[in-house]
């Protein structure tokens, strides 16, 4: 089980869109000294919508190649089609890496029986620990904790990424899922208080920027220091808010560039930061300390 900071890694582009490989060794290299516990590729954050098969699979075994063992990487293999999840699984388990991340079917609206038996059959075709990733607000599609508990029993389901922001459900899902499946908090805004109260990290598009504090944060709601989560956290929360002033990845792009972490690239539909977001996110870095 990964427990603490998981950042859910920006893949880096060049002006036209293309894969940055230079800043990708440079966003891996930083992550392993700053003390991130492990790396989300492509996933959400790392713009999975818009690269290709071959781009997705590629961008995965290129991170575990730079990550050499130094530190886990966690590969988004998640689709709205089945045939398609296994096949990016497939990918990610022959590059080496240590687990995926597998995000509900999106568009198409499955039953909560469909979502049972998606990741079912993802699950007996690839041999890999996988970890659920519920995001309702970006897939129309919100797998409920009964159904989660079934899929828990399932060996090599290990986890699960819970975007909601309700933390009502962290009870429930410890409960009826056991101690030994992971949970992690999908909303940097609440991940402090999802550990608090029984989670095991966060799955954090903030610690592209912050990963020290970050990993701190974590380590201190996790063995129950509240104090001294809340006060990490603190510097934190604009952050939180502010990197979805508009639709993530764009605001955390910008501040990566902003801060010389990786060029000024973002595939469309994605557009970079409007420039009356700018101070916005800049004041929110001056509080993390950032500036």
């Amino acid at each position: 089980m990964f427990r603490g900071s998981l950042v859910a890694l920006i893949t880096p582009m060049h002006a036209d869109g293309e894969i940055d490989d230079a800043n990708l060794k440079r966003l891996v290299d930083f992550h392993v000294a700053e003390g991130t516990t492990a790396i989300v590729s492509v996933g959400t954050t790392g713009e999975s919508a818009t690269l290709d098969e071959d781009e997705h699979c590629a961008v995965i075994r290129r991170t575990v190649e730079l990550a050499a063992g130094r530190i886990p990487v966690i590969g988004g293999t998640g689709a709205n089609s089945t045939r398609e999840a296994i096949v990016l699984t497939r990918c990610a388990k022959q590059a080496g890496a240590d687990a995926v991340l597998l995000v509900t079917p999106y568009y198409n609206k499955p039953t909560q029986e469909g979502l049972y038996l998606h990741y079912k059959a993802i699950a007996e075709a690839v041999d890999i620990p996988q970890i659920l990733y519920n995001v309702p607000a970006r897939t129309a599609c919100d797998m409920q904790p009964e159904t989660i508990a079934r899929l828990a029993r399932i060996k090599n389901i290990i986890g699960l990424k819970e975007a909601t922001g309700d933390l009502s459900r962290v009870a429930r899902l410890r409960e009826s899922c056991g101690d030994g499946f992971a949970l992690y908090g999908g909303d940097d805004a609440t991940g402090c208080e999802f550990m608090l109260i029984g989670g095991d990290g966060v799955i954090s598009v903030t610690s592209n920027l912050a990963p020290r504090q970050m990993q701190s944060m974590c380590e201190a709601a996790l063995n129950g220091d509240r104090a001294r989560a809340h006060a990490i956290n603190d510097t934190l929360n604009a952050l939180h808010l502010d990197l979805f002033v508009q639709s993530n990845p764009i605001p955390v792009k910008w501040a990566a560039a902003e801060l010389g972490l990786c060029a000024r690239g973002i595939r469309l539909p994605l557009t970079w930061l409007s420039e009356e977001c700018h101070h916005t996110v800049r004041e929110a870095m001056g509080q993390a300390g950032l500036l």
